[in-house]
C-alpha cells in the first residue's frame, strides 16, 4: 500500500513535490489555501492575508534554462528572463502535463500538523485541514511543508524612533503593486535588496524624487553577462564553483570585488557592501545605476529618526517633505500550523538537517521544502530537496543521528556567516552548486564527471565549463530522463531563439576573443614545460 503523503502548498514548491511523491509511488495529497496553483508567482491586484504578494512588474532574477525543472524544458521561445506571468504559464504547463492537478484540494487550509499518538513507532501525523467553514481530520505517513517563507513581512518600527509622528504614509513592499496613486511624491525606500530596487527604479520613473536607504549597501549585478548571456549562466558553472572553493579567501574575495565592479564602481555611486569580502546575494537590477546616475535615486545611509515631514540619516544629512516611506525589510519565518518545536529559527539559524528536517524527529516524515535562499535558481534547488525526501520517506535514503545531525546544522550555520554575515536576511542563505551537489549525492544524482571524461568527453566539458543547470541531475540516478544530454548540449540555441528575431548575416570574421584564448593556452602550455 503506497505511503500517504500531505503536501501543504501548491506553490512551486508544492507541485514539484507532487510531481516526486508521484514518481516514487506515494500517494499525495496538496491542500492550497487559495483557489488555483502558482503560490508566491501568481500575482493578484489586491493582499491577501497568509499569502505571498508580488508586485505587477516583477521578473525572474534567475534564467529560463538555469530556472526549469530537471526534465521539463522551458519552450523554447519563452524570453530568457521571464515576466511572473509567463513563469506561471510554465507551471501550469508543467500541471498539466504530469497531471498534477488532480492531487490538490483548493480552498483549503491547513489548521495543524501534529504527531499521531502511536508516531514514535509509525512516523504519522494528524492534519486537520478546513474547507467552506468545514474541519476535516486525516492521518498521513509524511509531511512536505511547501508553504513558502515571504508571507510575514517583517517591519522593524521600533529600529525607526519618530515613526509614530511620522504624517505621510508607510507601508511594507509586500503591500506594493505598482507606482499609481504615488505619481509626483518624494519617497523614502528602506532597503537595498532585489525588491526595494525594483520598487525604487519603478517609483522614480513617476515620482518626484525616490531616496534609498541603505545600513550595508550591496553588489548590483545586471542580468546581462559575458558575451550577452544571461548572468547565471556565465556565474554558475562548476569550474568557476571549484575555483571558488580552492582558491584562498583573500584572492577570493578580491576577484569576486574586481567582478562587480566592472560594471560600475559601487563605491562612486554609495552601493559598496560595507563587508564588500562577504559572499552576500547582489542585487540583481539592470537600470539602478542609470537611475542614480541621472539623480531620479539617491542613495542614503541608515535613518536615525524621522520626524513629522524629513528623514535624518546617521550621516547628519537631513531629506525634507518625504510623503511616503516604503519598507522593504524582508521577512519572518511562520509555520502557524506546526508545533513551535517542529521547526525552529533561533539567532537566524535554522535548526533543519540540510535546511530540511528537523533533527530530533524519532521519524523523518516531515521535510520542509523552499526554506532556503540559495545562490541560484530556487526551482531546481526545491526539486533536488523534493527528490531527496521522498526517497527518505520511501525508506530508500536515511539520515544521520541527530547527534550528527545537529553538528552538521551548527557547522553549517557557522560556514554561512563565515560567507554571508549574520544579517537576517541571509539566514537562508547557502552556495548554490556546492548544496545542489550534496543533495544529488543522497539520492546518487549527482553527475561523475571524471568517469564521463572517458565515456563521452564532449559531454564532460560541458557539465564542467558549462551553465549547471538542472538537467544535469537526471543523467544518472533515479528517474533518469532520456532527454538530460540532449537539453545539455542544446541549451545555447534555447537561449537565442527569442532573442533573434531579426535576420542577420553572420560574420565570418576569426573572433578575437578565440584568438586570445588559444594564444593563452599555449601560454600556459609553455609556462608548464619550462618550469
Amino acid at each position: 500500500m503506497a505511503k500517504k503523503v500531505a503536501v501543504i502548498g501548491a506553490g512551486v514548491s508544492g507541485l514539484v513535490s507532487l510531481k516526486c511523491c508521484v514518481d516514487e509511488g506515494l500517494e499525495p495529497t496538496c491542500f492550497e489555501r487559495t483557489e488555483d496553483i502558482g503560490g508566491l508567482w501568481r500575482f493578484k491586484e489586491n493582499v491577501e492575508e497568509g499569502r505571498a504578494s508580488i508586485y505587477q512588474s516583477v521578473i525572474t532574477n534567475t534564467s529560463k534554462e538555469m530556472s526549469c525543472f530537471s526534465d521539463f524544458p522551458m519552450p523554447e521561445d519563452f524570453p530568457n528572463f521571464l515576466h511572473h506571468s509567463k513563469l506561471l504559464e510554465y507551471f501550469r504547463i508543467f500541471a498539466r502535463k504530469f497531471d498534477l492537478l488532480k492531487y490538490i484540494q483548493f480552498q483549503t487550509t491547513v489548521l495543524s500538523v501534529k504527531k499521531h499518538p502511536d508516531f514514535s513507532s509509525s512516523g504519522q501525523w494528524e492534519v486537520v485541514t478546513e474547507c467552506n467553514s468545514k474541519k476535516q481530520s486525516a492521518v498521513f505517513d509524511a509531511v512536505m511543508v511547501c508553504s513558502g517563507h515571504h508571507i510575514l513581512p517583517h517591519m522593524p518600527l521600533g529600529s525607526f524612533p519618530g515613526i509614530e509622528r511620522f504624517k505621510g504614509q508607510y507601508f511594507h513592499s509586500h503591500q506594493y503593486k505598482h507606482p499609481e496613486g504615488l505619481e509626483g511624491k518624494r519617497i523614502l525606500v528602506i532597503g537595498l535588496g532585489n525588491s526595494a530596487s525594483d520598487i525604487a527604479v519603478e517609483l522614480s520613473k513617476k515620482a518626484a524624487q525616490v531616496f534609498v536607504s541603505t545600513r550595508h549597501g550591496s553588489w548590483v549585478m545586471g542580468r546581462i553577462s559575458e558575451g550577452g548571456y544571461p548572468w547565471d549562466m556565465v556565474f554558475h558553472t562548476r569550474f568557476r564553483s571549484m575555483l571558488r572553493n580552492v582558491l584562498p579567501q583573500m584572492i577570493r574575495k578580491w576577484m569576486m570585488e574586481q567582478q562587480m565592479n566592472q560594471w560600475f564602481n559601487h563605491e562612486n555611486y554609495g552601493l559598496e557592501p560595507q563587508n564588500k569580502y562577504l559572499m552576500k546575494e547582489p542585487v540583481l537590477n539592470d537600470d539602478l545605476p542609470s537611475r542614480i546616475l541621472y539623480g531620479a535615486i539617491k542613495v542614503k545611509p541608515t535613518v536615525k529618526e524621522l520626524t513629522e515631514t524629513s528623514a535624518i540619516f546617521e550621516d547628519g544629512t537631513v531629506e525634507e517633505k518625504i510623503d511616503v516611506i516604503v519598507f522593504a525589510t524582508g521577512y519572518t519565518f511562520s509555520f502557524p500550523f506546526l508545533e513551535d518545536a517542529l521547526v525552529k529559527v533561533e539567532d537566524k539559524m535554522v535548526s533543519l538537517y540540510k535546511y530540511m528536517f528537523p533533527p530530533h524527529l524519532e521519524k523523518s516524515t516531515l521535510a520542509c521544502i523552499g526554506l532556503i535562499q540559495p545562490l541560484g535558481s530556487i526551482f531546481p534547488t526545491v526539486e533536488l530537496q523534493a527528490r531527496w525526501a521522498t526517497r527518505v520517506f520511501k525508506g530508500l535514503c536515511t539520515l544521520p543521528s541527530e547527534r550528527t545531525m545537529m553538528a552538521d546544522i551548527i557547522q553549517r550555520n557557522e560556514k554561512r556567516i563565515d560567507l554571508f554575515g549574520k544579517s537576517q536576511s541571509q539566514t537562508l542563505q547557502t552556495n548554490y552548486i556546492d548544496y545542489l551537489d550534496e543533495l544529488a549525492a543522497e539520492i546518487g544524482a549527482k553527475p561523475d564527471i571524471l568517469s564521463l571524461l572517458l565515456k563521452d568527453p564532449r559531454l564532460a566539458v560541458k557539465l564542467y565549463f558549462g551553465p549547471c543547470n538542472s538537467y544535469q541531475y537526471r543523467l544518472t540516478g533515479p528517474g533518469p530522463w532520456q532527454g538530460a544530454k540532449s537539453a545539455i548540449l542544446t541549451q545555447k540555441q534555447r537561449i537565442l531563439k527569442p532573442l533573434k528575431t531579426r535576420a542577420v548575416k553572420a560574420s565570418r570574421d576569426f573572433p578575437v576573443s578565440f584568438l586570445l584564448k588559444i594564444l593563452g593556452l599555449l601560454a600556459i602550455v609553455v609556462a608548464f614545460v619550462f618550469s
